[in-house]
């Protein structure tokens, strides 16, 4: 399970003095040391508890940022980048205390480069601010990772989300990216050319270093026109295994599908309970094609042919916008309505990822184990990409809930990597999946830790997620 390193209260008696001395002749009361600001920096939506920082600063500027890098390096005390708060593995806790850097007004949109499809924004920008600024102009950023994150945040842990199997994920629409170093200096990974042979790939390298490379200062992504039509569908299926092979089979034939949802029979059954909806409860996919309306339309009908073969039932498809959304919100309302299977638990929601023909497998053995175990756990996949999400509802307060949530967590990742997926789609590692890092990558954590010694040789930049032992 997660990897704290110390506790509040250990955490609290480390000495930051100078730093914070230093801060304050600076910032002045923007400095906050109040338990209320830094207990919220500290905790993100995940069920790991808040690890408070020292203090928290409200940055307005790119030259505030290298303001407070150069500090925190003087004094050796640590810095944790700050967007929304919507992470899930810990990645804004401040396990060894230190400086919360809060990016919430630093939300400017820098520059809109419509004809090149391409928008230059500052880390706290969020993503549905981003897309009300855009939609004038007939374009949208596609990344949807259900909350409403900053981009900062969504690159720092290489966010992805429902539009991935059609649009991919911020590692391929981050075009690059300004960043303050360790060491105080400002860089940028590269220019706005969509493709480039110079040099080593430091895009790359920091989108997912959960800040603990580099902090960034703005960001440069791609962006898309507005599909002149988008069809969304539902249908039901008796089975699991029907549903993925529908997916499989859509994907196959080349139908550009743009978002695939699975949800299992749990998940429609607290979606009924929290929106009075009257889904049948089986396991269900949502789908979505976007296009021209006439190839929406024959998009649609062409996977209500798949499906059907692959025992699919009661297919419905629409181009209205107000029932498109509808269906959508029912998709992000998942968290909320899975609280009410179990008032008492707290959401663990965790994910994994496998390649898609060992999907069915990985879920249906996921399935059975949760059966086993008597927890609640409702399934949800990005199913286009072979990612699902497990929503844990656990009791904290019932040691052995939380001890059989933990043997289903790690049976669940290991099952995923002897399939040869990953022990995160997208969620990120933050504290929370160190352990399992180290077993996807083996050997190869130790480059990881040669890179971040070399950028970072103090450990100043949110120590102790991704990697440990530094």
């Amino acid at each position: 399970m997660s990897l704290i390193p110390a506790t509040p209260e250990e955490i609290e008696r480390l000495d930051y003095s100078a730093a914070l001395d230093a801060l304050r002749e600076v910032f002045g009361n923007r400095l906050q040391t109040g338990r209320s600001a830094r207990e919220q920096a500290g905790k993100d939506e995940s069920f790991h508890p808040s690890l408070p920082p020292h203090g928290v600063i409200k940055v307005k500027n790119a030259e505030e940022v290298r303001e407070i890098v150069a500090i925190c390096a003087r004094t050796r005390t640590p810095i944790v980048p700050h967007g929304a708060g919507t992470s899930l593995e810990g990645s804004v806790g401040a396990v060894r205390g230190g400086i919360s850097i809060d990016f919430s007004e630093m939300n400017r949109i820098l520059a809109v480069n419509a004809a090149d499809f391409d928008v230059v924004v500052e880390p706290g920008v969020t993503r549905r601010q981003l897309n009300e600024h855009l939609k004038d102009q007939g374009l949208f950023f596609p990344i949807d990772p259900g909350a409403n994150a900053t981009i900062g945040g969504m690159t720092a842990t290489r966010a992805s989300g429902t539009n991935a199997v059609r649009y991919g994920t911020m590692r391929d629409n981050v075009i690059n990216i300004e960043a303050v170093m360790a060491d105080g200096r400002l860089i940028r990974t590269g220019k706005r050319a969509r493709k480039s042979a110079a040099g080593y790939d430091l895009t790359r390298l920091l989108v997912g270093s959960e800040g603990t490379l580099g902090v960034f200062t703005a960001i440069t992504l791609r962006v898309y026109p507005i599909p002149e039509a988008m069809s969304a569908a539902v249908c039901t299926f008796e089975s699991l295994e029907g549903a993925v092979d529908s997916v499989i089979g859509i994907i196959q034939y080349g139908i550009p599908v743009a978002r695939v949802e699975l949800l299992d029979a749990l998940t429609m059954k607290s979606i009924n309970m929290y929106s009075g909806a009257d889904f049948a409860e089986t396991p269900t996919l949502f789908l979505e094609f976007h296009g021209s309306e006439a190839s929406a339309r024959e998009q649609a009908e062409l996977a209500q042919e798949i499906t059907a073969e692959n025992g699919g039932g009661g297919f419905q498809w629409t181009i209205n916008t107000e029932e498109r959304n509808r269906l959508w919100r029912a998709r992000h309302d998942v968290a909320w309505a899975g609280k009410l299977l179990h008032p008492k638990g707290q959401i663990w929601s965790t994910d994994v990822c496998v390649p898609i023909s060992r999907l069915a497998d990985c879920i249906n053995q996921t399935r059975a184990d949760i059966e086993e175990s008597g927890l609640l756990a409702p399934i949800v996949g990005h199913v286009g990409d072979g990612n699902f999400h497990l929503l844990l509802l656990v009791d904290h307060d019932d040691p052995q809930e939380v001890e059989r949530a933990q043997a289903l967590h790690h049976r669940m990742v290991l099952r995923a990597l002897e399939m040869d997926g990953t022990c995160t789609g997208e969620h990120g590692i933050g504290y929370g999946k160190i352990e399992f890092l180290e077993i996807e990558h083996g050997d190869a954590v130790e480059p990881m830790r040669m890179i971040k010694r070399t950028l970072d040789p103090d450990n100043i930049l949110n120590p102790g997620k991704v990697l440990r032992g530094l």
